[in-house]
């Protein structure tokens, strides 16, 4: 199989809370600073950092969330500056000033590029994602707050943890800089087929920590790592006002591995898992492919020698291998492959003692030796006939000697190389062509891996060696059932390697199928393998009901963001139209399930006095890391938008198109009890409900039956917070705590941005900071009415402030959207006209009609013509209406 990056759930977090010192550069970089620099007094305190990681089948969820104060007289510039990891991919960036939250949105970067380029040529906040290690990405922004006043930052990203040497690994980098009042780290792992492992350690811990601020446990499928340690705990000394909270925090964590693979489905998405134990090692014959040039002198060459020495004492005895040394000529160790005999072995350390640096850099003619030389063992069968076959090649510049065209070393690498096996590039240090040997590599089934040029780079080397060394099986095919999956990931793979994991994903053809099978396929060192993993669809339902553990369509998240890893390394050697389908379907899904990839940044709006204030979060390529990145992180103000939109009556749902100047409305016929979700923002955590009542009458006939709301839920999650209306009284929730209120009265509560207020027998307005805005407007009929009895109106009067993710029967109309209107006729009702509407690539016909605004006025309303969609909204709403049925309020 192809190797990965190290597995690390990966997360450095720097807090650098400080007052604006200097002015603001258009291209100024926001640095990391103390809190002890430039500032007089400790005015900005950081009184929470939560580390939330949510772990479910690999897939990683985290948020990290930090709030602080200005206790200071005057506003100061706060900084949030966290490092994640190079595989993770930032979902949601959000700030919450005094209650008011200003969500991040997803866009491709060209249209987010444009708005970048004018907002730094004005000199506006900037704040960037760039390289800033081996495995890291920096995250920095910045935001001015007032005196007196609270923020909160909170950045998520979601990662597929891959599996490296047996172990998932989560390596969060501590360093608050400050105590902290409530510092956390929450860790909970969900994986079906349990949990076999579990650990944790800091190199920060003391004993005293050791034993009561950290916990970890695990039993069956779940596992839970706790680190909450308190203010007394954190100091550095029992006097010291210094944090000890600085150093490693590692949680590592392996799966029972009874059966060698396991499939799990979840609406209609599956994931295959595939990891067999206990197999004899493939014999591997290895050509160590080692740049000598004159660029390599000095350290880089010692490292290099201390490196090959190391991975010697490694090379198991039933192994192949040589050595080929490039610099302006190519000089062998050997002829052709030997075996790895204590003998041959001891003739290898003295050989690689022996080198030093010379001369240019003829990477061309090396790889072609090489490669000859493994062809050549395979076709004179002086290899064994069941060993695999691999050229490691370091180098630390470019092509200077012999065929120096990159372009067409690649075509004569791949042309000779013809797919047999894998070719693995090791680019050490800066000062080299890294998209050059990432491309080769990539075409002949391997990768490219950097060497950092520190103190532990030949530590670097043998671990990398060490992730090759041991493979298991060669040619692995995972196979499904014909016509039974659809946009299949990767499911080839030259070779498995002891310790790591095969991942495929896809979607099945059929939701309702019984029964799924999965075959994968190998050759191993003594046969060739079947593997056969049969699922009964009902007993996995029951298997993945850990609704606590499980974060969402997680399924369907992992296989979203497998093929989006996929098509981007497709991409890097794609050409022409090729490479634009790639791009087309990769930022498809990046835009779809809200991540910030290389083609995609995250504008998030942003409170600030100056006008057009943008922030962009953008994601380097990999040849882009030793730099900073030409696009960094935007933020400008959106002015608020006045379409809006209100469900009412039967229930009729009306939606205001202000660009149109005109409305469209639908209804929804369903059971009374039946609860609909009208809006969900997963970004700002605001969610609102609806509950069917029906008339007196309780007919059952859809054609007669009149239904209305009588509930209403809105809650948000970010501000723990719930309020249940109902025709007779509201309650609110402020964590478990209850409030009730009456109709009758006449009040109004705000708390932290939250703002409720009630007129007394007419309606409630409720308002999350700016931007934001609700209505719901009480019906009153005459009690011994035979027929009605009283019902809720709901008003969306504000939703600029709301996510691109909102959704619901009414929150998918928040984002922008067109219809076309044509061919206008007598209907069959003569009172009435029809149309042809064209909306969301369906053509429907549409009947002129009239619904009433109540917001003004309850008793008689305000007259709104709209044209109607029938059969439930079909064609305008996205899926069908029961797909916004839920089980609760």
């Amino acid at each position: 199989m192809a190797l990965v990056w190290r597995p690390y759930l990966t997360l450095a977090l720097f807090f650098s809370l400080a007052a604006s010192g200097f002015p603001r550069s258009a291209l100024r970089l926001l640095a990391i600073r103390s809190l002890r620099e430039g500032l007089g007094t400790n005015d900005i305190e950081v009184y929470s950092t939560t580390i939330n990681c949510k772990v479910t089948s690999r897939f990683s969820h985290n948020v990290i969330t930090t709030r602080a104060v200005n206790r200071g007289h005057e506003a100061k510039e706060v900084f949030f500056d966290a490092e994640l990891p190079k595989t993770g991919f930032i979902t949601n960036f959000t700030l919450t000033i005094d209650g008011v939250t200003y969500p991040g949105n997803i866009k491709e970067k060209e249209v987010a590029k444009k708005q970048y380029e004018k907002a730094v040529s004005q000199g506006k906040t900037a704040g960037l994602v760039k390289a800033s290690g081996r495995k890291l990405e920096k995250f920095t922004v910045s935001v001015n707050v007032a005196a007196g006043s609270k923020v909160t930052f909170e950045l998520t990203y979601e990662e597929l943890l891959k599996r490296h040497k047996g172990k998932y690994e989560m390596y969060l980098k501590i360093q608050p800089k400050q105590l902290v009042k409530n510092f956390e780290i929450d860790v909970h792992i969900f994986e079906p087929q349990g949990i076999s492992t579990l650990d944790a350690e800091a190199s920060f811990i003391t004993n005293d920590l050791l034993g009561s601020a950290l916990t970890k446990s695990f039993s069956g499928k779940k596992g839970h790592v706790s680190f909450k340690p308190s203010l007394d705990q954190q100091r550095s000394c029992p006097t010291c006002a210094d944090s000890l909270l600085n150093g490693d925090f590692t949680v590592t964590y392996d799966v029972n591995r009874e059966s060698p693979a396991n499939v799990q489905i979840v609406n209609g998405y599956f994931v295959h898992f595939f990891a067999p134990q206990g197999l004899p090692v493939v014999p591997k014959n290895v050509v160590f492919v080692i740049d000598v040039s004159g660029s390599m002198s000095g350290r880089k060459i010692e490292q290099t020698k201390d490196a090959l020495l190391r991975i010697l004492e490694d090379v198991r005895k039933e192994d192949y291998l040589n050595f080929i040394l490039f610099s302006g000529s190519v000089t062998t160790w050997k002829d052709q492959l030997v075996q790895a005999t204590p003998e041959n072995l001891q003739e290898a350390r003295t050989f690689v003692k022996n080198i030093y640096d010379q001369g240019l850099t003829n990477i061309n003619d090396a790889l072609l030796r090489a490669i000859h030389m493994l062809n050549k063992a395979q076709e004179e069968h002086l290899v064994p006939e069941r060993s695999t076959s691999i050229i490691i090649m370091l180098t630390d510049g470019d092509a200077n000697t012999g065929e120096s065209r990159p372009d067409k070393i690649r075509e004569n690498v791949r042309n000779a190389i013809q797919g047999k096996f894998p070719l693995y590039n090791l680019g050490f240090g800066k000062n080299l062509d890294y998209s050059f040997l990432e491309s080769m590599a990539l075409e002949n089934q391997g990768l490219a891996r950097r060497i950092y040029e520190d103190s532990d780079a030949d530590l670097q080397l043998q671990g990398f060696y060490e992730e090759v060394a041991n493979p298991l099986l060669t040619g692995v095919q995972v196979e499904y059932p014909d016509n039974a999956i659809q946009d299949l990931t990767q499911n080839s793979y030259q070779h498995f390697y002891d310790g790591s994991e095969i991942v495929v994903a896809g979607r099945l053809v059929d939701e309702d199928m019984n029964s799924f099978t999965a075959d994968v396929k190998g050759q191993g060192a003594l046969n060739d393998l079947i593997y056969t993993e049969k699922v009964d669809m009902k007993d996995m339902e029951k298997a993945l009901k850990e609704q606590d553990y499980i974060f969402g369509n997680y399924i369907e998240r992992l296989w979203a963001y497998l093929t989006i890893e996929q098509l981007l390394e497709k991409r890097k050697n794609a050409q022409g139209e090729e490479k634009e389908k790639l791009t087309a379907q990769a930022l498809d899904l990046s835009l779809k399930y809200h991540f910030v990839t290389p083609l995609t940044s995250m504008v998030v709006t942003k409170p600030e006095d100056d006008e057009n204030q943008t922030d962009i979060a953008d994601k380097p390529g990999e040849e882009a890391r030793s730099a900073v990145p030409s696009m960094a992180y935007q933020v400008s103000y959106q002015p608020p938008q006045n379409p809006y939109y209100y469900v009412d009556g039967d229930p009729h749902f009306i939606i205001r198109v202000s660009e149109k100047d005109d409305a469209i409305c639908f209804n929804i016929d369903e059971d009374p009890g039946t609860v609909l979700r009208l809006i969900q923002d997963p970004v700002t955590g605001l969610t609102v409900n609806g509950q069917i009542i029906g008339d007196k009458r309780n007919s059952l006939d859809s054609n007669t039956r009149k239904t209305f709301f009588g509930k209403l839920g809105i809650s948000s999650t970010q501000m723990d917070f719930r309020i249940e209306v109902t025709t007779e009284k509201i309650t609110l929730w402020k964590g478990a705590v209850p409030t009730s209120l009456s109709w009758l009265d006449t009040v109004t509560l705000v708390q932290d941005g939250l703002s409720v207020t009630i007129n007394r027998k007419k309606n409630m307005v409720i308002s999350f900071g700016r931007g934001v805005n609700f209505v719901v407007v009480l019906h009153q009929v005459w009690k011994k009415h035979p027929v009605h009895q009283d019902f809720l109106g709901f008003y969306v009067l504000d939703s600029h402030r709301m996510s691109t993710q909102t959704h619901g029967l009414l929150g998918q109309f928040f984002h922008p959207f067109d219809f076309e209107v044509s061919d206008i006729h007598p209907g069959s009702d003569p009172t009435k006209l029809d149309a042809t509407m064209v909306v969301k690539n369906h053509q429907m016909t549409v009947t002129r009609g009239s619904q009433k605004d109540y917001r003004k006025d309850t008793s008689m309303g305000e007259k709104v013509n709209c044209w109607f969609v029938h059969n439930n909204g079909e064609g305008l709403i996205d899926g069908v209406h029961t797909d916004y049925i839920v089980s609760n309020l």
